[in-house]
């Protein structure tokens, strides 16, 4: 692992220039842009159009302080740092303050001496007969609902018994992808690649780029508009406290979102993966020709159209594979909704990375059950602080994470899992109240 995000070497070259925080937060615009790690400056205008992460992710630190997510989301730092090199331009004046805008330089000092206690303790190295037991019962849960129809028959109770087991099968494999598209899993980012190429296409048919590119703007700014795409609702929604009042001040009114928690029910979990998500991976895999995730998710339409056809039929296979996108569907919306959607939802606020993360994020309690029904995301606020963490270890560090929270005010919340779903429908509610408030009287 690296050091916590220190990146000065002997030998490295000296800074070109020397600028405020004034000069660097001009540099922001999609043409310009420049970024502050670790109080050296970087111009990566062109750079961010070539970053593996995607360029929006990166984009999104422009004119800003980049060093705690520069940390976070590089298990490697020493072998970043050679793409940094040539992109430096200059240094902070030495009367500048190491963080930017008003961030609280307490709370960031001891958010990096708790992650270097974690890297100490080994809470970084992942267990790997954990990660190749939890794809060993995937692809058994695949097998076993093909055999219940292969032997027994395509009764409609086995129909449905396959339905479940696949669905369950699509959702776990949903959570192993993400363990690999974090590189939480294998020392060398290649081989999380690869597997997660393997797991996400041929497993689960979708994208890998597709996922990791839309994914990591959500870690890198969760819950903020205009640069998490998880709270684009496309206007079907509004979320949060400030984006109902702004709709309804201005009178826009696509939907009737005083009923949304309501309609939720119809067009949010049973549509978002057969519908929304299908279109959108086919879409982009075709606009940036990213002809290898297509083979990939091609490769498994293939596999379940040749083990399924033979026993229902095309037409009866495309409805097994429809009816299993939506079961997963509603599985994969509830687990991630009831961890962001009831928290602070709001434009960009530039906070230091504790408190952006601690404000859009919440954990549900731990049992047996949350952590395998959640992919152990249960304990999300620890997946967001530190998301190259190997799942299994989120409760080793969570009681220091929630010291830390406590002697610096900031809210940890856990719920139950009951209270989680519930605050889904109830943070809709309250938001839609308050649109139609502001539509009506403002």
């Amino acid at each position: 692992m690296g050091g916590g995000g220190q990146l000065t070497e002997a030998g490295e070259s000296q800074a070109a220039g020397v600028y405020t925080w004034e000069e660097v937060q001009r540099h922001c615009s999609r043409n310009d842009q420049w970024l502050v790690i670790d109080r050296k400056v970087y111009n990566i205008t062109q750079w961010a159009q070539r970053h593996p992460g995607g360029f929006r992710v990166i984009s999104h630190y422009a004119g800003e302080d980049a060093t705690e997510a520069f940390t976070a989301f590089h298990p490697d730092l020493k072998f970043v740092q050679k793409f940094l090199k040539p992109l430096l331009i200059g240094e902070l004046a030495a009367s500048e303050h190491s963080q930017d805008r008003d961030k609280n330089e307490a709370i960031i000092q001891d958010f990096l001496s708790l992650r270097l206690q974690a890297e100490r303790e080994g809470l970084f190295q992942a267990q790997p007969l954990f990660f190749c037991l939890h794809l060993g019962h995937i692809l058994l849960l695949e097998v076993l609902a093909w055999l219940i129809i292969w032997l027994w028959g395509t009764s409609w109770t086995l129909t449905f018994l396959c339905s479940i087991l696949q669905a369950i099968a699509q959702s776990q494999a949903g959570w192993l992808q993400h363990d690999f598209g974090h590189l939480s899993v294998f020392k060398k980012s290649s081989w999380n690649h690869m597997l997660q190429k393997f797991v996400i296409g041929h497993v689960k048919g979708a994208s890998a780029n597709w996922w990791n590119h839309r994914h990591f703007q959500h870690h890198a700014k969760p819950n903020i508009f205009s640069k998490d795409p998880d709270v684009n609702m496309l206007h079907f929604f509004v979320i949060g406290a400030t984006q109902p009042v702004e709709y309804g001040i201005k009178k826009i009114k696509y939907m009737p979102y005083h009923h949304q928690h309501q309609y939720f029910l119809l067009i949010g979990p049973p549509l978002l993966i057969p519908v929304y998500f299908h279109v959108q991976i086919i879409r982009t895999m075709i606009s940036r020709h990213d002809w290898g995730d297509l083979a990939w998710s091609m490769s498994f339409y293939l596999r379940f159209l040749c083990s399924y056809i033979p026993l229902y039929g095309l037409l009866g296979s495309v409805a097994l594979i429809s009816f299993v996108r939506f079961l997963e569907s509603h599985w994969f919306v509830w687990v991630t909704q009831m961890n962001h959607l009831p928290m602070d939802i709001d434009h960009e606020k530039h906070r230091d990375w504790l408190t952006m993360q601690l404000q859009a994020t919440c954990n549900i309690e731990k049992s047996l059950f949350n952590d395998w029904f959640s992919g152990h995301l249960n304990f999300q606020i620890e997946h967001h602080l530190f998301p190259t963490m190997p799942r299994h270890n989120y409760h080793r560090v969570a009681p220091q994470v929630q010291a830390l929270c406590e002697k610096h005010g900031i809210p940890y919340q856990v719920k139950t899992m009951w209270q989680g779903l519930a605050d889904v429908i109830r943070s809709l509610k309250t938001s839609g109240d308050l649109w139609l408030d502001a539509y009506l009287h403002k």
